[in-house]
């Protein structure tokens, strides 16, 4: 039997990077898939179709994460569509990095409502029907730079150093009615936005890991695997660094 066989999952941001191979991993372990993406666009379309020919129920969803009402109202059009919410991967986040003497107020803003607020709109709206369950997973991505900062990056270290101390306070709240919530901390992972980065400037980063390479999205899909499944059951209120030992 397939690790997610009869469960049903919403995984933000999945239409590229690591949400997409967290979604694609999810739908090999037997999972339904209801993910979501600021546009409908072609990645959406494309997300939706490779993940239906896995042979589970998929369907993307146009949702501006930061947006309280529309969260709202997309979880309850996707509860409605697959009846019922098994695993949350808070996944969706944006960068705008620069040092603080530059940073705007809508740089810092932005970053907080993306990568912070949205995961408070997703579990609020999701925490009903994982209580009517009594049964759920809470999977939240927060990064390394969360854990232990980062020059250049104050408002993403900061949005995703609030999201662990929310995970942590989640688990606390939601425990009793076996609803697990925890955080997984990727490190230097090879997805589009670290392709931008300079050669010599990743080469750097490579050889200050112990494991010397960057992670890859599929790597830390297998985490977020593990933390949907049953095998995970007694796993709660943690945080999971995914970083070849960059951050021990």
């Amino acid at each position: 039997m397939k690790l997610l066989e009869g469960k049903t999952a919403i995984i933000t941001g999945a239409s590229r990077g690591i949400g997409k191979a967290i979604a694609i991993k999810f739908a090999q372990e037997g999972c339904d898939i209801a993910f979501t993406d600021l546009f409908e666009d072609e990645n959406m379309k494309a997300t939706e179709a490779e993940l239906s020919a896995l042979g589970v129920k998929a369907k993307g969803y146009a949702s501006d994460a930061s947006n309280f009402a529309d969260t709202d109202r997309v979880v309850g059009e996707i509860v409605k569509e697959f009846g019922r919410i098994d695993a949350l991967v808070n996944n969706a986040g944006i960068t705008k990095d620069t040092l603080l003497m530059r940073m705007s107020e809508e740089q810092w803003d932005a970053v907080i409502n993306v990568n912070l607020k949205s995961v408070f709109n997703f579990t609020k709206a999701a925490q009903r029907t994982m209580l009517k369950q009594r049964s759920g997973s809470i999977i939240n991505m927060s990064s390394v730079v969360g854990v232990s900062g980062n020059a250049g990056q104050a408002n993403y270290s900061a949005s995703k150093a609030g999201i662990i101390g929310f995970t942590k306070s989640i688990a606390r709240e939601l425990g009793a009615r076996n609803i697990r919530s925890n955080a997984i901390a990727p490190g230097f992972i090879i997805t589009e936005m670290t392709a931008k980065i300079p050669e010599d400037a990743r080469k750097t980063w490579e050889a200050a890991i112990p494991l010397k390479r960057g992670g890859t999205p599929e790597e830390v899909a297998g985490v977020a695997t593990f933390l949907a499944s049953d095998l995970s059951t007694y796993v709660s209120g943690q945080v999971i660094t995914v970083c070849g030992a960059m951050n021990t």
